[in-house]
């Protein structure tokens, strides 16, 4: 397991969609977790950029969080939160929303549009989704099987 600090609560770890950021020791419900960084760029700026780490501040500003020293930026999207942004200026912070478990994953709500233009065209993976998906599955062999064994005894009669 990798060190870490009581000044850096989490460490970047293998995530179901790539790399996220887990929680390396408890976390306390609305607690700072981190700061997602880089330089701040205008928006039109922005729309020339072929970049995934862009996070809109408001209609005029954007953080380019790509360099790698920016670790929010693996924060995944999760559809049930256990972190939530809030801004103090012009910085972007992160904090838990709710306690966090030591080994659990830190995901935050990406947002609707961001939401819809890159997340929902592939299915979402956050443990909920992928959890109703499972359920959804589990229901359609349930009734598959049920209507095999109706045709089954309507044959045999």
């Amino acid at each position: 397991m990798p060190r870490t600090s009581s000044r850096r609560p989490y460490r970047v770890g293998r995530s179901r969609t790539g790399l996220g950021l887990f929680a390396a020791t408890a976390i306390r419900k609305g607690s700072f977790i981190i700061r997602y960084t880089g330089p701040r760029i205008t928006n039109a700026e922005a729309d020339r950029r072929e970049n995934k780490y862009l996070f809109e501040l408001n209609n005029r500003w954007t953080i380019d969080g790509k360099s790698r020293g920016n670790v929010a930026r693996y924060i995944n999207h999760s559809c049930r939160p256990n972190a939530e942004v809030y801004f103090v200026g012009h910085a972007i912070k992160i904090r838990a929303r709710k306690n966090i478990e030591a080994g659990e994953e830190i995901g935050y709500d990406y947002g609707k549009d961001h939401f819809n233009a890159y997340i929902k065209p592939k299915g979402c993976q956050c443990v909920k989704c992928r959890e109703k998906r499972a359920e959804g599955r589990a229901a359609a062999r349930k009734a598959r099987a049920r209507r095999a064994k109706q045709r089954r005894r309507k044959r045999a009669s």
